[in-house]
């Protein structure tokens, strides 16, 4: 039998992470188990740190089965899904991966903005289906540079995303409880105050209770006809179905998106749409930035094992 503390690896991971972790603990690899109930019985014991990603998180139940368990670590900044109420109820330490990721998640952004405004996927397939020749130019697009931005979420993501517009000229409002001292950016109360202002409308709020539905029906109504809407926050911090309204009816110029409810099982509409630009939950999915995650989550279980402060506690 290991003397290294048992790990319950929840979601899969890349192998250098599973190398790196396997120095310090003997790894239970969940994602894998053909029998997860006979995993968590067997670990029962001898598990006492869970790492999990934020879209999947770990709930009441799981804690109950590893009742040794002292931390969870996520690989990712959101823990929306992540009982957090039962971790403080039963002493468990909860991180999760922020700052290494919010330069990426900007990028992809400001990236989806772009796509979608320019109707990037039009002008590949003009080239790749013969069009350009047979037809020549393709139909013109609209332009980003210049444009207003609405950001939802004026956390280290949205403050990423706006230092990148303000080098398009863009001219930046935010919504958010109270205004943010010391930023030159316009303040509005609600999404659905923000949406007539803007010319592109930005979600990068976190995930969570807090924020489910957050941009609602009377948001994407309020926006401009023709608006770009992006989403890199969460799937539930948007009426999904006011969404797909807005975009069947056309009221929605372009759209980019990162995420969806009931992710990966989305939503088909959104597949027939042409101006939709469409990308898979991977806006932190670069090696560098993962990598990054994946030292910062092992830092943290390593500190919880040594009896070190953790470098980015929740709870």
């Amino acid at each position: 039998m290991s003397d290294k503390p048992g790990l319950l690896v929840v979601g899969e991971l890349p192998d250098w992470d599973l190398e790196a972790l396997a120095k310090r603990f003997t790894l239970h690899l969940y994602w894998q188990a053909a029998d997860k109930a006979a995993m968590l019985e067997a670990g029962r014991d001898s598990i006492v740190a869970i790492s999990t990603k934020g879209e999947i998180g770990a709930d009441a139940a799981l804690m109950d089965a590893l009742p040794r368990t002292r931390i969870i670590a996520c690989y990712g900044v959101g823990v929306d899904a992540i009982d957090l109420e039962a971790a403080r109820a039963r002493g468990i330490r909860v991180t999760n991966t922020p700052d290494v990721l919010t330069e990426e998640v900007a990028d992809m952004a400001m990236m989806l903005m772009m796509a979608a405004a320019r109707n990037l996927r039009l002008g590949e397939a003009w080239i790749r289906d013969g069009s350009w020749q047979a037809k020549g130019a393709m139909p013109l697009t609209t332009r980003v540079w210049g444009k207003r931005l609405g950001i939802v979420g004026l956390g280290r993501i949205g403050k990423a995303i706006g230092k990148r517009a303000a080098a398009f000229g863009m001219d930046i409002a935010y919504s958010g409880r109270s205004p943010q001292p010391g930023l030159p950016y316009t303040h509005y109360p609600t999404p659905a105050a923000l949406a007539p202002h803007v010319d592109v409308f930005c979600v990068s709020a976190a995930g969570g209770a807090a924020t489910r539905g957050l941009v609602d029906r009377a948001a994407i109504e309020a926006l401009n006809p023709g608006a770009i809407f992006v989403n890199v926050s969460r799937g539930t911090v948007v009426d999904e179905a006011a969404l797909l309204e807005a975009l069947r009816d056309g009221r929605i110029g372009a759209a980019g998106l990162d995420v969806f409810l009931n992710e990966p099982a989305i939503d088909p509409e959104f597949l027939t749409f042409p101006n939709v630009v469409l990308q898979p939950h991977a806006a932190s999915g670069t090696v560098e930035t993962r990598k990054d995650m994946g030292r910062l989550m092992r830092e943290n279980l390593e500190a919880q094992i040594d009896g070190r402060p953790l470098l980015t506690a929740i709870v």
